[in-house]
């Protein structure tokens, strides 16, 4: 048996206007992980695979799911990738502690992990930047019209300085530094919110793409204050970054109720985080401070929540 795994992602500042070639900063959720075990089985006809996950409930095999279904796309690619076809019979197991349409990158880090196990069960692992690109080709599914950020920071696995178009850059950072998740519990459609913005973007060209400058913007304030480690400006920038989100119409009502109870309890910044209308916020808080503003989340009706931190 061949096991492994990739991990979650957050977007710290610049979703939705990453979509129009500005920049994005992320960063992995390494504690956040799915996991995908491919075994050889003892009979079966040769290239056959038996794909189980039950956390969607699926046990099928590769022949008899659609061709768009994201699991088997996947094994489809990598084969290709790897120019395999007759394989002895297989079995593939995937799982992931990571939330569904939550903004956490639960389909990318799935991807990811079956093209690890698939690719080292069969000898010839992948590099960082087949997997990302075999990955996106996946997101294309989930969500459309994906910037290609959530494929590349699980796939390098380091926090990302992205721009659509250009090289992954990592970029470091100054000192750790703890945000707290909040869950809305309604699920966050990206193809949907995604496919929003551009209808409006359509309508309103000029008011769009001024407020996707504004957005690059807090992300060049963000990015220079992770490196220095000032975490106020850090704070201020998410701030900055969540009005514009509100201006292009991806918050929700359950969002704003967590956000603002966060910075009640003290958090330094907050924001949504992913496609938003729904989903998770973050929170960036001092350490001490952390298991207080979960608390006060969870009374507001938070989902879920936890407590990550980011550079450690």
């Amino acid at each position: 048996m061949t096991i492994a795994s990739a991990c979650g992602k957050i977007i710290l500042l610049g979703e939705h206007a990453v979509v129009y070639g500005r920049p994005a900063l992320a960063a992995p959720l390494p504690d956040l992980r799915a996991t995908a075990a491919a075994s050889d089985l003892a009979e079966g006809e040769p290239g056959s695979v038996c794909i189980e996950a039950p956390d969607i409930e699926l046990a099928a095999w590769l022949h008899e799911l659609s061709p768009d279904q994201p699991l088997a796309v996947i094994v489809r690619l990598t084969r290709q990738a790897l120019a395999i076809e007759k394989h002895p019979p297989l079995a593939l197991r995937v799982q992931s502690s990571i939330p569904v349409a939550s903004g956490l990158g639960s389909g990318t880090a799935v991807s990811v992990a079956v093209l690890r196990a698939l690719s080292a069960h069969w000898g010839h692992p992948l590099a960082p930047e087949r997997q990302s690109a075999l990955a996106f080709e996946v997101e294309k599914l989930h969500h459309g019209t994906p910037s290609g950020i959530d494929n590349t920071v699980v796939a390098y696995e380091q926090p990302v300085y992205f721009v659509r178009g250009d090289a992954t850059q990592p970029f470091p950072i100054g000192a750790p530094f703890t945000l707290v998740l909040g869950d809305t519990g309604l699920r966050s459609n990206t193809s949907m919110a995604v496919g929003m913005v551009l209808q409006a973007w359509q309508a309103e060209k000029e008011r769009f793409e001024a407020l996707f400058d504004r957005v690059a913007g807090t992300v060049a304030l963000g990015r220079k204050a992770i490196e220095q480690g000032d975490w106020a400006t850090l704070g201020e920038a998410m701030d900055k970054n969540q009005q514009l989100l509100q201006e292009i119409g991806v918050s929700s009502d359950e969002l704003e109720t967590l956000i603002e109870t966060a910075k009640q309890a003290g958090a330094l910044g907050a924001k949504l985080s992913g496609a938003g209308m729904g989903g998770n916020m973050i929170a960036l808080v001092e350490t001490e401070a952390a298991a207080d503003i979960e608390q006060a989340l969870q009374n507001a009706g938070a989902a879920w929540t936890m407590t990550v931190e980011v550079g450690a």
